[in-house]
Parts: C-alpha cells; structure tokens; sequence
C-alpha cells in the first residue's frame, strides 16, 4: 500500500489520516487511460460496475457513453436478477440493475427506472452474477471489466482483464494489482461529493482521445 498509494510504511501506524500521494493518483490515471484508449480502438466488448453508485456511477456512466459511442459494445447481462450477499447484518438479497451502462445493485425495495440510488458494497457476486448470465446466454463476454471493489476484483479472479479506482482503505484490489489479477488501481478518495470527480473524468477522457 505504501508503494501503490504513498501511505505510511510503518507497521506502528494504526490510526489516523491516510495519505495518498497525488503522483502516483496520475501514473495510476494514464495507465488506466491507456487501456481505455486500447479498448476503443479495437472496439472491445466491456462492462462496467460499481459498488460505489452515489459517489462514481457518473464516472463510470461517461466512460461507457464514450466507449458506446467509440463502437464497443457495452454490456447489460442479468439485469433484474436476484443477487444473495452476506453482509454483517445478515443475509440480503440485492437486484442488479444498470444505470447509464453502468451496473450496481439495489435493495428489493428501492425505486429502478434508471436512478442512481443503488447499494454500496465490495461483494464480487454480482460481477459474477452478470459473468455466468453473459456465458449462459452464449455471450459475448467482456474483454475489459471497469469499475470498484467487488467488480474488478472478481472479474480479475476469473481470469479477466479488469481495472478500476480503490480507496486506501481497500487494500484488495492493490494485492490484486501486486499479484497480476488486477491491470490497474487507481488509489483516491472515492467517497467524496460526485462532482469531485468530474475533473478525472475529463482528464481519462482526454488522455484516451475520447472526449466528445
């Protein structure tokens, strides 16, 4: 975490602010950018995911509306299916649902029809959930997954090229990285206002040719 983030090295800090350091935000950013220039370019099949829907679903909603619009095709597997995730209050059960292109999950109860009030959650269930409905339905299947937490992390576990945006406080997908699971992390905050992140937004956009 100290080498991906810039976090303090030593084992005797337990508590406290993290810091992360801006520098390694924007060699993690250009990465990431490269590879969605990458997938635009050969058109590639992708799907996108967040368990952060309040604060990033509009980061990713860009990144799929410019993909879609670059030619690739953006997936939507499983939309409306049942998701079982244990959480420390017990067993719930959640409904994927897409907004914008953009997958997340929603209470059993909450209002659809295309809104952003999704559920947070780092579970890769549902990334599989929508991985097994793609495959039953004989395909296609994603060439690049994109997204947080549970999403890049289990697509990465399959065997699928996956990257995405992690806190300091989500070491996961950093080992992923570390490990050759996960193709790109990009460390920042990611639990601050939504427009916050409309800079980024322009910034991967530009840097993959894709703005509009």
């Amino acid at each position: 975490m100290a080498d991906k983030c810039g976090v303090s090295a030593d084992p005797r800090h337990v508590e406290g602010d993290d810091v992360i350091d801006p520098e390694r935000t924007l060699v993690a950013l250009d990465a990431f950018s490269e590879r969605i220039e990458a997938a635009a370019r050969r058109r590639a099949t992708v799907l996108l995911g967040t368990g952060h829907p309040h604060r990033l679903l509009g980061f990713y909603a860009a990144l799929a509306d410019a993909l879609s619009s670059a030619g690739c095709t953006v997936l939507t597997p499983a939309q409306g299916h049942c998701v079982d995730i244990t959480t420390r209050f017990g067993l719930r059960t959640y409904n994927l649902d897409y907004v914008r292109g953009v997958a997340l999950v929603r209470e059993p109860d909450a209002p659809s029809s295309g809104r952003a009030t999704g559920a947070h959650t780092h579970s890769p269930l549902p990334v599989r959930v929508a991985l097994a409905a793609a495959a039953e339905a004989g395909g296609p299947l994603p060439e690049l997954v994109i997204g947080d937490h549970g999403w890049v992390c289990g697509a990465g576990q399959l065997g699928f090229e996956a990257m995405g945006l992690a806190d300091t406080d989500d070491p996961a997908l950093f080992v992923g990285e570390a490990e050759g699971v996960v193709a790109v992390v990009v460390p920042l905050d990611d639990a601050v206002r939504s427009d916050y992140y409309r800079p980024l937004t322009r910034y991967v956009l530009n840097r993959a040719c894709l703005s509009q």
